[in-house]
């Protein structure tokens, strides 16, 4: 029992190594399934390159905006910002709103620049979009020193219909490759010197010492678990009353609930402060003197035309 205890402990501590670990795992996956069952390139010099181009950064775009979709951190940034922009700028603080901006759409890059190193890497769809560039640079770039019939054949060349010969044809592939895998190891060397570098900045910068940084990262964890498990509990305790109301056709039995400035406070996005010794909006809003007791007994939805929408 203590190994399998020991053995959960690390998996926990390891999670988001392994998070991302599984997210590369299946970006490779993708992409090999994308290359094999569903690219054709035209090899045409009308459509080539939007057509490379379009399966190089259409699903690199898609995974950023599924990023940005399940990002919970956004959402409760941005939710009932329309009516309230002020909840963007909790207590004034516009950098601390870019500050998390920043944060959230870093995180969402995460599965984007993956697609992008491995397709480059990979070299599939590179090789399709640079062979239907018509530009002079580039075509004098691959077709230097050799005939006419390479610049009229370099959008044939990810096929087999291409009239070169397979040596001259194999030598252009090989270009293709090499200088997509150059720009893949570019990307990747790239996000990870800007990574280090910005948990350089963000650690040097730090307002707590490392093990209390550790410590307020484990209570955020261990709190959001435990709200998720009290929000079931509550959610679950509130039907059965409401329900055995109606059924029993008699009044509801009083069910404290937190009224909406509760809600709110506790939903906005919390920034440590030297002058208060806490880990989060929730702890802030429960330890206040000045705390609203006055609990909500009939929890209201405002819905729009007053109707719920399903």
């Amino acid at each position: 029992m203590d190994n399998f205890q020991t053995v959960l402990r690390f998996f926990m501590n390891q999670k988001a190594t392994i998070g991302y670990s599984f997210m590369a795992l299946l970006t490779i996956g993708g992409e090999r399934v994308f290359s094999m069952v569903s690219f054709q390139c035209p090899c045409n010099h009308d459509q080539n390159f939007a057509y490379g181009l379009t399966f190089l950064l259409g699903p690199a775009a898609v995974l950023l905006v599924m990023g940005l979709f399940f990002s919970t951190r956004l959402w409760r940034l941005y939710t009932g910002c329309c009516l309230n922009p002020m909840k963007l700028c909790p207590r004034g603080n516009c950098f601390g709103c870019l500050r998390v901006l920043m944060d959230i759409f870093t995180g969402a890059c995460v599965a984007p620049i993956m697609w992008l190193s491995v397709a480059l890497l990979n070299g599939t769809f590179y090789e399709c979009a640079v062979s239907g560039l018509d530009d002079n640079l580039v075509v004098d770039l691959f077709c230097k020193n050799k005939t006419i019939k390479c610049r009229e054949e370099l959008a044939r060349v990810p096929c087999d219909r291409s009239k070169l010969s397979s040596e001259e044809r194999m030598e252009l592939l090989l270009m293709f490759r090499a200088q997509s895998q150059i720009l893949g190891w570019c990307i990747v060397i790239t996000a990870s010197i800007v990574g280090l570098l910005g948990t350089c900045c963000t650690n040097c910068r730090s307002k707590v010492s490392f093990l209390q940084l550790t410590f307020w990262k484990r209570y955020v964890e261990k709190e959001k678990e435990r709200f998720d498990v009290f929000a079931v509990d509550y959610a679950t305790k509130l039907a059965e009353r409401n329900l055995q109301s109606f059924f029993e056709n008699k009044d509801p039995e009083p069910f404290p609930f937190p009224n909406h400035k509760a809600w709110e406070e506790i939903s906005s996005l919390y920034t440590f402060s030297r002058s208060e010794q806490y880990y989060s909006t929730l702890q802030r809003y429960v330890e206040r003197t000045d705390r609203d007791f006055t609990p909500e007994k009939r929890p209201v939805m405002e819905l729009e035309h007053g109707i719920e929408m399903s």
